[in-house]
C-alpha cells in the first residue's frame, strides 16, 4: 500500500515520531496552562478547535485531565516503536533530537513504573520535573 518492502514499517514509525513529539507538546502545554491559572478542561476545548487540534489533545488530554493513564496503548510499546525508529535514523545518518529526548522522558516513566501504563502518562515525568500535580487545586506551593 505504501510502496517497497519496509514502507510500511516506515510509516508505522513516522507515525509513532509524529505521536511522540504532539503528546510531549500537549503534555508541557497542559503544565503550562496549570501553572497559568488556566481552566485545563477550557484549554482542551478551545485550542482542540485550532491548529493545536490532535489525537492526543482531543482523546488523551481528558484522559490526563482525569488520571486515567490506562493504556491505549502501552509505554513499553511505544518505547520498542520510539528505538526501532531510532536505530532506522542512525541506519539513514539522520539526527531526530526531539524523538531521542522525549524516549528518555519515557524512560523516566518505566524506571518509576510506568511500563504498562498507557502513553498519555507522560504527564507524571513532567509533572515530576517541575514539582507539581495537574490534578489537584494550584496553591501556593506549586
Amino acid at each position: 500500500l505504501m510502496g517497497a518492502a519496509g514502507a510500511g514499517q516506515n510509516t508505522k514509525l513516522t507515525n509513532q515520531i509524529v505521536i511522540a513529539s504532539t503528546l510531549h507538546g500537549v503534555v508541557e502545554g497542559l503544565i503550562f496552562a496549570y501553572k497559568s491559572g488556566l481552566n485545563l478542561e477550557q484549554i482542551i476545548n478551545v485550542i482542540g478547535s485550532g491548529a493545536a487540534t490532535s489525537f492526543s489533545l482531543t482523546v488523551l488530554g481528558p484522559r490526563i485531565l482525569k488520571r486515567d493513564l490506562g493504556p491505549g496503548f502501552y509505554v513499553e510499546h511505544f518505547i520498542k516503536d520510539m528505538d526501532l525508529a531510532l536505530a532506522e535514523c542512525r541506519r539513514m545518518n539522520l539526527c531526530l533530537p526531539g524523538l531521542a529526548l522525549v524516549r528518555q522522558f519515557y524512560e523516566s516513566l518505566v524506571a518509576h513504573g510506568g511500563a504498562r501504563l498507557g502513553t498519555q502518562a507522560l504527564i507524571l515525568v513532567l509533572e515530576k520535573m517541575n514539582n507539581i500535580d495537574i490534578s489537584k487545586p494550584l496553591n501556593e506551593k506549586q
